[in-house]
């Protein structure tokens, strides 16, 4: 099947009731950890009927019988392998599903394998069972085998194991793309797969290296991104060939997440805490969740918030950029949230004794607002004010982080920023996500018996 048969449903139902009540898988070393949403499907389901409160009912009935029909229509279009990686996509996403299906066009399914493929490069990576005389090789290798037709790995012992062991239906995917397509992902696979490789046997020392370590494991991403959306015609050359800016957009992201599952990486024994910044605070990492270390733990804490910091000028300068309303929401929708989740983070002692997450509610109304420039420029100019507002004069960090803190300010009131007009408004956006809700069980009984009548004929 070609890349594009797929019509331009306006939004996906399913994926957006999906993202809104599951929880977020648990987090891995090297793909970066969606921020979108989370929680128990009971709060889920209640932040969508608040952020669905100004929708009227024969409006949101309307746009539902639309919106249901086209995204079936879509569905029926596609290969049965295609709608097998969108499958694959919902289970091993749970966040980045909902976005990744709400693009536009061919980009939709680009995006759709990038993403698999990378799950499949970071499921090998994750997988303590395999040896690294083995490892290594497949991290160097993976590209390679997005051009063979029966490439496979039985052997995983990961939870998203399906995506390796059924890896020729992601690879003919791959393979049916247009070579635009093609060439940006297998390039990214590779680099991504030689950078896994080099880190396997060395820990995260330096600041610097822990710049390279996001590089490899998410600054890529946001470079392989990038080059998509401009290959897709969707947005400018120049959004493509920006290396820098589409770096700092991974980088913030990953340090997000590395900072705010600082605790369960270390229960498990992973540290990605860069040892430069940990070990001026105690002898081990794992020694600030210690209670008598709680100021040196938040000091530690603070310096890494603010190193995260410094990208969100670059982000700021690259959502300025894009033009294309569905590409937006799919960048800046991920950058609210984190710096959403780093204003929680700063100078929090429960990044040492929990997880630390924004309100499903407030999360939402994220989601909601985070779809035009000035909008996304006011929650970020938000967050750094109560950041700021918690600064403490005795933090060692103190001078940089205002310093950065000042930078940010300057960049969200700078005017002269081109100002994009977004073509779907918070009311039609809240009543697609009610009717997500109520189109969920019939899309989800479809969906399923598709799948069971193909597996009877397969067998």
């Amino acid at each position: 099947m070609a890349a594009g048969a797929c019509c331009k449903c306006p939004i996906s139902l399913a994926v957006l009731k999906r993202s809104l009540s599951a929880a977020p898988r648990g987090p891995t070393a090297a793909c970066p950890r969606s921020l979108l949403l989370s929680g128990r499907k009971r709060d889920g389901e209640r932040g969508l009927r608040e952020a669905a409160r100004s929708a009227s009912v024969p409006r949101a009935a309307a746009i539902g019988r639309h919106a249901a029909l086209c995204c079936l229509s879509c569905q029926e279009s596609m290969s049965q392998s295609l709608r097998t990686c969108y499958v694959y996509l919902n289970q091993t996403s749970r966040s980045f599903a909902a976005v990744i299906q709400a693009l536009d066009g061919e980009l939709r399914h680009a995006v759709c394998i990038f993403y698999l493929v990378l799950r499949a490069l970071d499921t090998v990576e994750d997988d303590m069972s395999i040896p690294l005389h083995r490892k290594v090789p497949m991290l160097n290798d993976f590209h390679s085998y997005l051009y063979q037709d029966a490439w496979s790995f039985s052997e995983s012992q990961e939870k998203d194991r399906q995506v390796l062991e059924d890896f020729p239906t992601i690879s003919l995917e791959f393979r049916n793309l247009a070579e635009e397509y093609r060439e940006v992902i297998s390039d990214i696979c590779h680099r991504m797969g030689v950078g896994m490789a080099q880190f396997l046997e060395k820990k995260v020392g330096s600041m610097k290296e822990w710049d390279e370590y996001c590089h490899y494991v998410a600054g890529l991403v946001g470079i392989g991104l990038s080059r998509l959306f401009s290959a897709s015609q969707l947005e400018e050359p120049q959004v493509g060939w920006d290396a820098d800016l589409a770096n700092s957009m991974g980088l913030f992201l990953q340090k997000t997440n590395i900072i705010r599952d600082y605790l369960e990486d270390t229960k498990e024994g992973r540290a990605f805490w860069p040892q430069e910044a940990w070990s001026q605070f105690a002898g081990r990492l794992e020694d600030l969740a210690q209670p008598d270390k709680l100021e040196s733990a938040l000091a530690c804490l603070n310096l890494l918030v603010t190193d995260a910091l410094r990208h969100v000028p670059d982000v700021i300068a690259y959502l300025a950029r894009l033009r294309n309303q569905s590409v937006f929401n799919f960048c800046a929708i991920p950058q609210v949230m984190a710096i959403a989740t780093l204003s929680s983070c700063y100078n929090n002692p429960r990044v040492f004794q929990g997880v630390v997450k924004i309100r499903k509610g407030q999360a939402v109304t994220l989601m909601m607002e985070a779809t035009n420039m000035p909008a996304v420029q006011n929650l970020i100019c938000q967050y750094s004010q109560e950041i700021l507002r918690k600064v403490s004069p005795a933090d060692p960090s103190r001078d940089e982080t205002l310093r950065i803190l000042a930078l940010i300010r300057e960049k969200c009131q700078t005017s002269g920023l081109p100002v994009r007009s977004p073509h779907l408004s918070p009311v039609y956006l809240s009543a697609a996500m009610l009717l997500a809700a109520v189109s969920w069980q019939y899309l989800s009984a479809a969906a399923a018996q598709s799948q069971a009548a193909a597996d009877m004929q397969g067998q």
